[in-house]
């Protein structure tokens, strides 16, 4: 039995496997960066260690300097949460060669598993059923060109190695192919240093389902049943489930049967995932699956198993990596219920779902569901880091009780300081065929319109918003009230690129009046117990959230977030139009590449240069004709939001 472990991680993960290793008498040592010093993890640990700057090259990727924390710190285990190392067989070699255990499989199996290419051709010896496509070594532009007019389109190119989305691009016609594969490829080397791609293809009504495995040292291997992650964007999961819907008993068996011979044949031992795609045209069918890949770690959405199985994963590994056998057969696994995860990130959906920062200034949770998350109030969604701020996860004996209880969490949370997903997720449950299971990677972006649309503010919003910037409800009673009736006071507040003034007069400390462009709202206030507060207009009452910033208001309002700016007028706002001639940088992130030099001529739509964030690649195009005056940022040079990468001007022929 292990005594003492490190987690090689940051962030939820690494406080997930904390909580686990405490509940099971297990000693904990975290590792951070300069940016973590504060960070929750850190706080949770048994004792922890600084590893380097923020940037992950420079800490959390530093194989060798983990390593020799653990020893100083008499660490018996290393566990690498997912990301980072968690799937680098050169960082489990190097722990085995310390003398040190991984918490995970070993680096041959990783090392089969990791390049996609060289997977398929293995699960094809092994009787697992693998995606048409080329999957050789032939990286020629023109003859992977060919191989995607055989295997005809639209196809999919992937970068063999890594996952989480990063280096795929669909190609639906020839003429689009050359810039596909060169994206793919450099997103490749840049997230995984390895540029290498194979060709498969499109499945038209693809379903994304995996399943969970787990081994041992004494040649054990259990499948934990499926889990559906269907619902993404750009490759990205949004919602996962358990069970799949529409999940039929041959079919589970099926695929339970193909993912245990998938990990039997490197000879898996602890935590891992099989990813399969499946055509869903005519219903789930034991013949209509294909394995995509094996992720060798813990998945994110790992919470969904645990809460239909019962069973405590990260316990699991532990108890492997101590040298047990594990802890149940196949025949004593069992499902119950369905559940569903969301990940709530800090990101802007409007503006293409763009990572954002900002402190979290408000943080709270529904009461009853499970949150995985590694920040807490005050902590601050930072550009070095994934955006999460928390996975929530809900249990129900049926899926649509399941999902109604995921909609009542979403609606419930309370985020301010940073915008979030959640008003994307809330539409997504409601959408009527994720409602109703019939679900497929595409329905995002199908209804992406639907999806992303932002709620606008309305009169009695901006009233609300008005009154408690100035205070609402109460606290203090001399605070803009008095005995001889209220004080009128004046606030200019913004939202969605909207400015308005209103008069705020409080008549008692719960009763204020707001008047907007002449229209008069006399509200009540009155405090509920979760925090929240009814408000009362004209006889219709509302449950209303709200969250107080210094120069913030955020209100939580039927399941829709507004985050108010309380405006300072101190001075005028300027910003280029749609026709001006400054390209911003949308996000903090790198200038990974660009596409013109100063003097060339660009029309409106061009592509101008690549912002990288968080791995992903994001193209700045030229908001109208013009010429190339300078580029402002040099190529691989750190920027934040709002930086002023390229300069326009006028042609002048």
């Amino acid at each position: 039995m292990l005594t003492k472990i490190l987690i090689a991680n940051r962030g939820e993960i690494a406080c997930r496997v904390i909580e686990t290793a405490h509940k099971m008498g297990i000693r904990t040592v975290a590792v951070y960066s300069d940016a973590d010093a504060d960070a929750k993890h850190v706080a949770m640990a048994g004792e922890a260690y600084r590893i380097g700057p923020p940037a992950v090259s420079e800490s959390y990727l530093k194989g060798d300097v983990i390593i020799e924390t653990a020893l100083k710190s008499g660490a018996e285990a290393i566990h690498p949460g997912y990301g980072f190392l968690s799937e680098n067989p050169d960082f489990v070699e190097s722990v085995t060669a310390a003398g040190l255990r991984f918490i995970g499989p070993s680096a041959d199996s990783i090392r089969a598993m990791g390049l996609k290419d060289a997977a398929k051709t293995l699960m094809e010896k092994a009787g697992v059923p693998v995606v048409p496509g080329y999957h050789g070594d032939n990286q020629d532009p023109d003859f992977l060109a060919a191989e995607a007019e055989r295997i005809g389109y639209p196809v999919l190119i992937k970068a063999r190695a890594g996952g989480g989305g990063k280096g795929m691009r669909k190609v639906d016609s020839p003429a689009d192919f050359s810039t596909a594969l060169e994206g793919a490829q450099r997103e490749g080397l840049a997230s995984f240093g390895d540029g290498r791609c194979l060709i498969e293809k499109w499945i038209t009504t693809p379903r994304h389902i995996e399943i969970q495995v787990f081994g041992d040292d004494h040649g054990n291997v259990v499948h934990m049943f499926e889990r559906d992650c269907s619902l993404q964007r750009r490759h990205q999961k949004v919602i996962e489930e358990a069970p799949a819907p529409g999940m039929t008993r041959e079919m589970r068996q099926a695929m339970g049967d193909a993912a245990v011979r998938c990990a039997k044949s490197v000879n898996y031992s602890g935590a891992g995932t099989v990813e399969f795609i499946v055509d869903a045209s005519e219903g789930l069918r034991p013949d209509r699956f294909w394995f995509m890949e094996m992720n060798t770690r813990l998945q994110v959405e790992h919470p969904v198993t645990e809460m239909v199985t019962g069973q405590d994963l990260v316990e699991w590994q532990l108890l492997v990596a101590g040298g047990n056998k594990l802890p149940l057969d196949q025949n004593s696994l069992t499902l119950n219920g369905h559940a569903f995860e969301a990940r709530i990130y800090a990101e802007d959906v409007p503006a293409g779902f763009l990572p954002a920062t900002g402190k979290l200034e408000y943080l709270k949770f529904a009461d009853d569901v499970r949150i995985d998350s590694g920040v807490r109030e005050g902590d601050v969604i930072s550009p070095w880091y994934d955006p999460m701020i928390a996975k929530l996860t809900c249990h129900g004996s049926r899926r649509d009780v399941a999902l109604g209880r995921l909609k009542h969490a979403i609606d419930e949370t309370r985020i301010s300081g940073s915008v979030t997903n959640l008003d994307f997720l809330s539409r997504l449950c409601t959408n009527p065929l994720f409602s109703t299971g019939n679900v497929d990677t595409g329905l995002i972006e199908r209804y992406i319109d639907v999806l992303v649309k932002t709620r606008q503010a309305q009169p009695v919003d901006w009233a609300i918003a008005a009154a408690v910037a100035k205070g609402a409800p109460l606290k203090d009673v001399h605070a803009g009230w008095s005995l001889w009736g209220g004080l009128e006071q004046v606030v200019t507040l913004e939202t969605a690129g909207e400015t308005r003034s209103l008069s705020v007069r409080f008549s008692s400390p719960a009763q204020v009046h707001v008047t907007l462009d002449g229209q008069g709202f006399d509200l009540g206030f009155a405090p509920l117990d979760n925090g929240d507060f009814k408000v009362s207009l004209d006889g219709l009452v509302m449950d209303v959230g709200f969250a107080r910033g210094a120069e913030t208001v955020t209100l939580f309002k039927a399941g829709n977030t507004f985050n108010f700016h309380v405006k300072q007028l101190v001075g005028i706002d300027t910003a280029e139009g749609e026709d001006g001639g400054a390209v911003v940088s949308p996000m903090p992130g790198l200038l990974k590449y660009a596409f013109v030099d100063a003097g060339e001529t660009v029309a409106k739509g061009d592509p101008l240069v690549v912002v990288e964030a968080m791995k992903m690649e994001h193209t700045l195009v030229a908001p109208r004709d013009g010429v190339v005056a300078s580029l402002l940022v040099a190529v691989g040079a750190q920027v934040d939001a709002g930086d002023m990468l390229v300069e326009l001007e006028e042609d002048d022929v």
